[in-house]
Protein backbone atom coordinates (compact mmCIF):
# COMPACT_ATOMS: atom_id res chain seq x y z
CA UNK A 1 0.00 0.00 0.00
CA UNK A 2 1.19 3.14 -0.81
CA UNK A 3 1.38 6.16 1.85
CA UNK A 4 0.05 9.77 1.87
CA UNK A 5 3.22 10.79 1.10
CA UNK A 6 4.08 8.50 -1.56
CA UNK A 7 6.47 5.64 0.52
CA UNK A 8 6.26 2.40 0.92
CA UNK A 9 5.34 0.69 4.53
CA UNK A 10 8.67 -0.27 4.75
CA UNK A 11 10.71 3.35 3.30
CA UNK A 12 11.69 6.29 5.60
CA UNK A 13 11.13 9.46 4.93
CA UNK A 14 14.06 11.22 3.63
CA UNK A 15 16.61 11.90 6.18
CA UNK A 16 19.50 14.22 5.72
CA UNK A 17 22.41 15.69 8.08
CA UNK A 18 23.80 19.49 8.02
CA UNK A 19 27.46 19.21 10.67
CA UNK A 20 29.07 22.29 12.28
CA UNK A 21 25.66 24.26 12.18
CA UNK A 22 26.72 26.15 14.81
CA UNK A 23 30.38 27.43 15.86
CA UNK A 24 30.52 27.13 19.16
CA UNK A 25 29.61 23.35 20.54
CA UNK A 26 32.59 20.93 20.16
CA UNK A 27 29.89 19.05 17.86
CA UNK A 28 26.76 20.13 16.24
CA UNK A 29 24.21 18.37 13.61
CA UNK A 30 20.99 19.79 12.39
CA UNK A 31 18.90 16.33 11.64
CA UNK A 32 16.12 16.07 8.78
CA UNK A 33 13.20 13.25 8.95
CA UNK A 34 10.88 14.19 6.58
CA UNK A 35 9.16 17.52 7.66
CA UNK A 36 10.48 16.69 11.17
CA UNK A 37 14.07 18.94 12.05
CA UNK A 38 15.91 18.91 15.01
CA UNK A 39 19.51 20.66 16.10
CA UNK A 40 21.56 18.65 18.04
CA UNK A 41 24.90 20.25 19.79
CA UNK A 42 26.95 18.67 21.78
CA UNK A 43 29.23 20.45 24.17
CA UNK A 44 31.63 20.08 26.60
CA UNK A 45 32.59 21.18 30.06
CA UNK A 46 35.12 20.36 32.56
CA UNK A 47 34.36 18.14 35.42
CA UNK A 48 32.23 15.53 36.03
CA UNK A 49 29.24 14.66 38.58
CA UNK A 50 30.62 14.19 41.68
CA UNK A 51 29.63 10.85 41.98
CA UNK A 52 31.48 9.85 38.95
CA UNK A 53 34.73 10.53 40.79
CA UNK A 54 36.70 12.04 38.34
CA UNK A 55 34.91 10.26 35.48
CA UNK A 56 33.40 11.49 32.51
CA UNK A 57 29.78 11.91 32.29
CA UNK A 58 27.48 12.43 28.88
CA UNK A 59 23.91 13.29 29.63
CA UNK A 60 21.47 15.36 27.23
CA UNK A 61 18.45 18.11 26.93
CA UNK A 62 15.64 17.82 25.17
CA UNK A 63 12.87 20.69 23.98
CA UNK A 64 10.28 21.90 21.38
CA UNK A 65 10.80 25.35 20.12
CA UNK A 66 8.00 27.40 20.16
CA UNK A 67 7.61 27.94 16.31
CA UNK A 68 8.10 23.68 16.06
CA UNK A 69 4.37 23.06 16.08
CA UNK A 70 1.16 24.13 13.73
CA UNK A 71 0.40 26.35 17.67
CA UNK A 72 2.86 27.89 19.14
CA UNK A 73 4.44 25.17 22.08
CA UNK A 74 5.38 27.06 25.00
CA UNK A 75 8.79 27.38 26.57
CA UNK A 76 9.22 25.44 29.72
CA UNK A 77 10.92 28.15 31.71
CA UNK A 78 11.24 26.50 35.02
CA UNK A 79 13.07 22.89 33.86
CA UNK A 80 11.92 20.03 31.72
CA UNK A 81 8.24 19.08 31.67
CA UNK A 82 7.10 15.66 32.27
CA UNK A 83 7.22 14.93 28.65
CA UNK A 84 10.42 16.54 27.69
CA UNK A 85 12.31 15.11 30.82
CA UNK A 86 11.48 11.41 29.67
CA UNK A 87 12.43 11.95 26.21
CA UNK A 88 15.84 13.77 27.88
CA UNK A 89 16.43 10.47 29.99
CA UNK A 90 15.84 8.14 27.01
CA UNK A 91 17.94 10.21 24.51
CA UNK A 92 21.06 10.25 27.53
CA UNK A 93 20.29 6.08 28.25
CA UNK A 94 20.43 5.65 24.36
CA UNK A 95 23.88 7.87 23.85
CA UNK A 96 25.85 6.28 26.90
CA UNK A 97 24.85 2.90 25.45
CA UNK A 98 27.77 3.30 23.21
CA UNK A 99 29.74 5.24 25.19
CA UNK A 100 32.71 3.97 27.37
CA UNK A 101 32.14 6.43 30.25
CA UNK A 102 35.67 5.29 31.80
CA UNK A 103 37.66 6.15 29.05
CA UNK A 104 36.32 9.84 28.76
CA UNK A 105 38.29 12.60 30.96
CA UNK A 106 36.94 14.57 33.64
CA UNK A 107 34.04 16.12 31.65
CA UNK A 108 30.48 16.52 30.76
CA UNK A 109 29.23 16.27 27.30
CA UNK A 110 25.89 17.66 27.28
CA UNK A 111 23.50 17.37 23.79
CA UNK A 112 20.86 19.59 23.43
CA UNK A 113 18.40 18.35 21.24
CA UNK A 114 16.03 21.64 20.06
CA UNK A 115 12.86 20.51 17.79
CA UNK A 116 12.55 23.42 15.44
CA UNK A 117 9.93 21.65 13.22
CA UNK A 118 7.81 18.47 14.71
CA UNK A 119 6.11 16.45 12.22
CA UNK A 120 6.36 12.73 14.32
CA UNK A 121 9.47 10.86 15.47
CA UNK A 122 10.78 13.74 17.19
CA UNK A 123 13.01 11.90 20.03
CA UNK A 124 14.03 9.32 17.74
CA UNK A 125 15.91 12.13 15.58
CA UNK A 126 17.10 13.45 18.25
CA UNK A 127 18.73 10.29 19.35
CA UNK A 128 19.69 9.78 16.00
CA UNK A 129 21.28 13.09 15.17
CA UNK A 130 22.44 13.33 18.90
CA UNK A 131 24.78 10.55 18.33
CA UNK A 132 26.39 12.55 14.98
CA UNK A 133 27.23 15.50 17.72
CA UNK A 134 28.52 13.84 19.77
CA UNK A 135 31.06 12.04 18.10
CA UNK A 136 32.00 15.43 17.18
CA UNK A 137 32.70 16.77 20.62
CA UNK A 138 34.21 13.70 21.51
CA UNK A 139 37.31 13.85 19.07
CA UNK A 140 37.14 17.68 19.79
CA UNK A 141 38.11 16.36 23.25
CA UNK A 142 40.82 13.46 22.12
CA UNK A 143 38.11 11.02 23.21
CA UNK A 144 37.38 9.26 20.05
CA UNK A 145 38.21 5.50 21.20
CA UNK A 146 35.69 6.05 24.24
CA UNK A 147 32.79 5.75 21.22
CA UNK A 148 32.01 1.89 21.67
CA UNK A 149 29.55 1.50 18.67
CA UNK A 150 26.53 3.45 16.97
CA UNK A 151 22.84 4.33 18.22
CA UNK A 152 20.04 5.12 16.41
CA UNK A 153 16.22 5.29 16.67
CA UNK A 154 13.26 5.22 14.32
CA UNK A 155 9.81 4.82 15.20
CA UNK A 156 7.21 2.01 13.66
CA UNK A 157 3.61 1.34 13.71
CA UNK A 158 0.22 -0.16 12.85
CA UNK A 159 -2.03 2.01 10.75
CA UNK A 160 -4.86 0.70 9.08
CA UNK A 161 -3.92 -2.90 9.67
CA UNK A 162 -0.58 -2.47 8.04
CA UNK A 163 2.85 -2.02 9.95
CA UNK A 164 5.03 1.21 8.98
CA UNK A 165 8.09 2.68 9.20
CA UNK A 166 9.20 5.93 10.19
CA UNK A 167 5.64 7.66 10.98
CA UNK A 168 4.92 11.51 10.27
CA UNK A 169 2.36 12.57 12.72
CA UNK A 170 -0.84 12.36 10.31
CA UNK A 171 0.11 8.54 11.13
CA UNK A 172 1.45 8.69 14.25
CA UNK A 173 -1.49 10.32 15.51
CA UNK A 174 -4.22 7.51 14.43
CA UNK A 175 -1.94 4.45 14.52
CA UNK A 176 -3.44 1.25 16.37
CA UNK A 177 0.18 0.64 17.65
CA UNK A 178 2.95 3.24 18.75
CA UNK A 179 6.26 1.97 18.89
CA UNK A 180 9.56 3.83 18.98
CA UNK A 181 13.11 1.70 18.70
CA UNK A 182 16.86 2.35 19.66
CA UNK A 183 19.10 0.10 18.50
CA UNK A 184 22.93 -0.34 18.06
CA UNK A 185 24.50 -1.17 14.95
CA UNK A 186 25.51 -4.47 16.20
CA UNK A 187 22.30 -5.85 16.48
CA UNK A 188 21.22 -5.08 20.17
CA UNK A 189 18.27 -3.34 21.28
CA UNK A 190 18.89 -0.04 23.44
CA UNK A 191 14.85 0.93 24.13
CA UNK A 192 11.93 -1.02 22.80
CA UNK A 193 8.59 1.46 23.65
CA UNK A 194 5.19 0.17 22.17
CA UNK A 195 1.91 0.91 23.36
CA UNK A 196 -1.61 -0.57 21.61
CA UNK A 197 -3.73 2.41 21.20
CA UNK A 198 -6.88 0.17 20.92
CA UNK A 199 -6.51 -3.48 20.60
CA UNK A 200 -3.79 -5.42 22.37
CA UNK A 201 -1.36 -6.44 19.88
CA UNK A 202 0.46 -10.30 19.82
CA UNK A 203 3.90 -11.25 19.57
CA UNK A 204 4.19 -11.92 15.64
CA UNK A 205 2.66 -8.24 15.25
CA UNK A 206 5.80 -7.24 17.91
CA UNK A 207 8.21 -9.30 15.84
CA UNK A 208 7.17 -7.73 12.68
CA UNK A 209 7.58 -4.26 13.89
CA UNK A 210 11.09 -4.97 15.47
CA UNK A 211 11.89 -6.37 12.01
CA UNK A 212 10.81 -3.53 10.08
CA UNK A 213 12.77 -0.75 12.58
CA UNK A 214 16.03 -2.84 12.76
CA UNK A 215 16.39 -2.60 8.78
CA UNK A 216 15.39 1.53 9.44
CA UNK A 217 18.13 1.73 11.81
CA UNK A 218 20.56 -0.40 9.42
CA UNK A 219 19.84 2.37 6.87
CA UNK A 220 20.51 4.98 9.13
CA UNK A 221 23.84 3.77 10.42
CA UNK A 222 25.27 4.23 6.94
CA UNK A 223 23.63 7.63 6.85
CA UNK A 224 25.63 8.54 9.88
CA UNK A 225 28.38 7.68 8.67
CA UNK A 226 28.24 8.97 5.19
CA UNK A 227 27.44 12.29 7.60
CA UNK A 228 30.59 11.79 9.69
CA UNK A 229 33.14 10.75 6.64
CA UNK A 230 32.58 14.01 5.16
CA UNK A 231 34.13 15.62 8.08
CA UNK A 232 36.85 13.49 8.64
CA UNK A 233 36.21 9.90 9.07
CA UNK A 234 33.55 7.84 11.18
CA UNK A 235 34.56 6.84 14.79
CA UNK A 236 33.44 2.68 14.85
Amino acid sequence: MTRADGRTPDQLRPVTFDLGVQRHPAGSALVSFGETRVLCAASVEEGAPRWRARRGWVTAEYAMLPGSTSERAFRERKGAGGRSKEIERLIGRSLRAVVDLDALPDVTLTVDCDVLEADGGTRTAAITGGWVALVQALRAVGAADAVKGQVAAISVGVIDGEPRLDLPYEEDSRAEVDMNVVATADGRLVEVQGTAEGEPFDRAALDRLLDLALAGCEELFTMQRAALDATGGADR
